[in-house]
């Protein structure tokens, strides 16, 4: 695979002037770079520049609305809602996690509701931006269906992913972002790219027979993890996200997208809690014993930490040459 050196600052500067490109105003388009620039940093490629074409996409055909300004709403002093007006997540998320961590550290405990969004970033900026002011934080979102619930061959879950967030003062924190799909929608399409195989159990070709080719498993569906403890909880993010909402189902986001390829209008739930109001001052002491018990069991390693140290190299990333030729075409 033929790869290009960038640097972050080029990563960022390419983004944007893409985005500036198809319809983006400037607070747009810095929120896009940011979230995309930050993937490619920790190594998450599949939220980074690889997602920059459906991006573009979107604005293309009009579907998201590239200078969109987002509208926060305190329904209660503990609940926050942020209209994204058609935008992409990530200004919807600037413009409503400090409220909701504010929220938070008043009352212990926050819910912030994104609507009239179109996500299609990973889900760990918005946790760990929480997690990063002393808050646990949990999010989740759905899309369009790509997984099929236990037991069946034919899909209605998205992805449906899950993030998760604990604080650690002095330390990074310990965040996740997982797919409750058995692998990311992203992983797959970057693996039939990169012509690997896929482990069996993955998904099912369109014949609704397992396979460990990704574009089989494109054509077809996806599996929930673990069977159906993961279908169980793919379904919760499906309540959480839209139920909860009151946005979009992801059987509703496929019936009502244009199927431009770029990512469909949908919500987000987050929420976020306060270890120094619920457990009281003592708790990160508390949990940094369990956390050095967990850290000195042989072949263990924290979620996030991986992440984290990739972050630590401020070098050039290697970005996939033919991916960096689409981009750049892109800029008309």
């Amino acid at each position: 695979m033929s790869t290009v050196d960038l640097t972050l600052d080029e990563i960022s500067a390419l983004i944007i002037r893409v985005m500036l490109a198809n319809g983006c105003d400037d607070e747009n388009a810095m929120a896009l770079a940011d979230i995309m620039t930050r993937a490619e940093r920790d190594g998450s490629h599949s939220h980074g520049l690889f997602r920059v074409p459906g991006y573009v996409k979107a604005l293309r055909s009009g579907k998201v609305n590239g200078k969109a300004k987002p509208t926060v709403t305190k329904i209660t002093p503990a609940v926050i809602q942020v209209d994204g007006h058609g935008c992409f997540a990530p200004i919807a998320q600037a413009a409503g996690l400090p409220v909701l961590a504010e929220a938070a550290k008043e009352i212990g405990i926050g819910a912030l509701s994104l609507i009239g969004v179109h996500h299609f970033a990973a889900l760990w900026p918005e946790t760990e931006f929480l997690a990063d002011r002393g808050l646990v934080g949990i999010a989740c979102t759905a899309y369009m269906p790509a997984v099929a619930p236990a037991g069946s061959t034919t899909a209605l879950f998205g992805t449906n992913p899950i993030s998760f967030a604990w604080p650690r003062p002095g330390s990074t924190p310990v965040v996740y972002d997982m797919a409750t799909a058995s692998m990311a929608m992203g992983d797959i399409q970057i693996a039939a790219r990169d012509g690997r195989t896929v482990p069996i159990g993955t998904g099912l070709d369109q014949d609704g027979k397992p396979t460990t080719d990704p574009a089989q498993i494109a054509k077809g569906v996806l599996l929930p993890f673990g069977g159906y403890k993961g279908s169980a909880i793919s379904m919760m993010v499906e309540l959480l996200a839209a139920g909860l909402t009151g946005e979009q189902f992801s059987f509703e986001a496929k019936e009502n997208d244009n199927g431009d390829g770029g990512p469909a209008r949908g919500g987000e739930m987050i929420l976020a809690m306060s270890p120094d109001i619920i457990a009281g001052p003592d708790w990160s002491e508390h949990v940094e014993g369990f956390v050095a018990k967990l850290n000195a069991m042989d072949g263990v390693r924290l979620p996030g930490a991986r992440r984290h140290k990739n972050r630590l190299d401020t070098g050039a990333r290697a970005v996939n040459a033919a991916l960096l030729e689409t981009i750049e075409g892109l800029v008309v």
